[in-house]
């Protein structure tokens, strides 16, 4: 008899998906799907909206990355006034960009994941979060948490608050760093450079621990997409738009006006969540990841010292290798010291307080896209614009949009790993919940198309009695 196993939700992630594991009648698993439950829309809300006001609602998609949404609104906006941005407001953006960066890794990383690579898989769920940490490797866990508290103590000191904050604006920034608060951001950075780095010593003795994890979680060939510099130094606010094969080798390097020409964007039924893929190869084949793995397999060095070498022993495991999921987590810790270590470079930039921060203009143009590197990957923001600057049409491109086909294939690896339908243990369907995790995908903020899933809307009084139900599915 055929059967099906649900987990709902997945756990240590951020919004709402299930997974489900189909049986077939010897118990052997035969399929697998990652369902993404929430609908959001921002793509519609937008719509009518004043193009000044797209940073800030944008910011509005997510509490866990903010900063990446409205730097990519921001860039799409400049587009639409067609203006030079200052050098010193395009410098404090890419500092508050990884700021995002570091405490939304640290949050992956240490408070999502770490809690099944330091008690393991299998690990009783009870305890196999952040608070059993504290009482297995109490320094660990706080590491993890000043980490976090660094990131985003440095959004706060930039743009006055720590989530939804509006200073990035059309045309740079509103107001300029002060001396007091670049200082005391200075002045944190040996403490967290070190903690980085202790991280990074940490993670790497737990490869050889993890082996069988590795060979299954999401681990198969696949293209990778990201921004890089020219000099293939790793980037997240400007740079190339580039692909790579799934050897490595460079396939092409897209005109972020001309994306729609390149990728794609799938619906399936079963989920809220888009799936983007490479268009010249179709779908569902041109499958790519994006993301601090795709970055740190493509980019031939960090550019920062430290990370350069964390990058170098990372990338003396083989190719194939790296092709793991597993891996992001590598990836991030590197991806932390990279952020604290540029973030202290750009801040001791001579023109860093500088009070001229932004351009003002009205509109120009009747496009616009922005592009940057979230914390989870390429975000693209894509406005049109009628002659008054209200939006007409809005397209957005969210990281975890990007994996979502390497999400649901991983799936099934995993479930074919490790689930035997005829005695279910909770270690294998943690293990199907983890490789998720390794994606660490935002859910708020990549779900915005509408499928045809089982949809109820119940419409109540106030005093919660059910006066309408509209279903669907």
């Amino acid at each position: 008899m055929k059967q099906t196993i649900t987990i709902d939700p997945v756990t240590r992630i951020e919004g709402h998906g299930k997974i489900t594991i189909q049986l077939d009648e010897h118990g052997e698993v035969a399929g697998a799907h990652f369902h993404v439950t929430q609908l959001r829309g921002f793509e519609k809300f937008a719509e009518g909206r004043p193009f000044r006001e797209m940073p800030g609602l944008m910011a509005r998609i997510c509490g866990i990355c903010p900063v990446s949404h409205l730097v990519a609104s921001a860039k799409a906006c400049d587009e639409l006034m067609a203006v030079r941005i200052p050098q010193t407001a395009i410098t404090l953006r890419r500092i508050l960009n990884l700021a995002q960066l570091v405490q939304s890794h640290a949050l992956s990383v240490f408070y999502l994941s770490a809690p099944d690579l330091l008690l393991g898989m299998d690990a009783d769920p009870n305890r196999r979060n952040l608070l059993g940490m504290l009482a297995v490797d109490p320094q660990l866990a706080r590491n993890g948490v000043r980490l976090r508290q660094f990131g985003q103590q440095v959004i706060e000191r930039l743009a006055g608050k720590r989530i939804h904050p509006n200073w990035v604006v059309a045309g740079g920034v509103s107001d300029p760093l002060t001396e007091v608060a670049r200082d005391a951001i200075l002045a944190d950075i040996p403490e967290v450079k070190r903690i980085a780095q202790q991280a990074l010593a940490w993670f790497i003795p737990l490869i050889d621990r993890f082996r069988d994890e590795i060979a299954v979680f999401a681990n198969f060939p696949t293209m990778y997409l990201g921004l890089i510099n020219p000099d293939g130094s790793l980037e997240h606010y400007e740079g190339i738009l580039r692909i790579v094969g799934w050897k490595g080798a460079h396939v092409i390097d897209i005109n972020p006006n001309d994306y729609m020409d390149t990728i794609g964007e799938a619906v399936e039924d079963h989920s809220y969540l888009k799936s983007p893929f490479f268009k010249p190869v179709g779908y569902p084949g041109g499958i790519y990841r994006v993301g601090p793995l795709a970055r740190c397999n493509m980019a031939t060095r960090a550019g920062t010292p430290l990370a350069d070498a964390g990058l170098r022993e990372y990338q003396s495991l083989s190719w194939e290798e790296r092709q793991s999921s597993f891996y992001f987590h590598y990836a991030r810790l590197i991806e932390i010291l990279y952020g604290i270590e540029k973030i202290e470079e750009l801040l001791n930039t001579r023109s860093i307080l500088d009070k001229h921060v932004q351009a003002l203009a009205n509109v120009n143009a009747s496009e616009g896209i922005g592009v940057s590197e979230a914390p989870r990957g390429t975000l693209l923001h894509h406005y049109r614009v009628d002659d008054n600057g209200l939006i007409t049409w809005a397209n957005l491109i969210i990281a975890t949009g990007h994996n979502n086909l390497a999400m649901d294939r991983g799936v099934l690896q995993v479930a074919q790993r490790y689930v035997n339908g005829n005695h279910i243990e909770e270690g294998m369907l943690n293990r199907v919940e983890a490789v998720i995790r390794t994606f660490d995908p935002c859910l708020s903020c990549s779900t915005h198309a509408i499928g045809q899933m089982p949809l109820v809307i119940d419409l109540v009084d106030d005093g919660g009695t059910l006066l309408e139900r509209v279903q669907r599915g």
